[in-house]
């Protein structure tokens, strides 16, 4: 492979964008939502949407920092949600998935 076609092959990789089958599915969803609950019900909206905010650029990364943090997920997340909750933070629009669903979550029980 060419310096050229390693550079395009770069390139379409750094700028894609998410391909219409990599929408969220129901059981993604409902993963969020009971992130959603968890940080609603003990009042933390504001830091969790701080913290989701500004860690949007490394949002693939923290997907890969959730093996680090094992143990605290699987106060939210059952063991075998775990790797679904992965795989739904390495896609592009997970955030924005979450903090719209805290925001509604939060509106709704104010």
């Amino acid at each position: 492979m060419s310096t050229v076609e390693r550079f395009k092959a770069w390139a379409l990789h750094a700028f894609a964008v998410d391909s219409p089958d990599s929408c969220f599915d129901d059981e993604e969803r409902q993963l969020v939502g009971r992130l959603a609950d968890f940080i609603v019900e003990r009042r933390m909206t504001t830091p969790a949407l701080m913290l989701l905010e500004s860690g949007r650029p490394l949002n693939f990364v923290g997907s890969q920092l959730l093996a680090f943090l094992s143990p605290f997920v699987t106060l939210i997340f059952a063991s075998s949600e775990y790797n679904r909750f992965v795989a739904l933070l390495e896609k592009r629009r997970s955030i924005d998935l979450i903090i719209d669903t805290i925001e509604r979550r939060e509106n709704h029980r104010g």
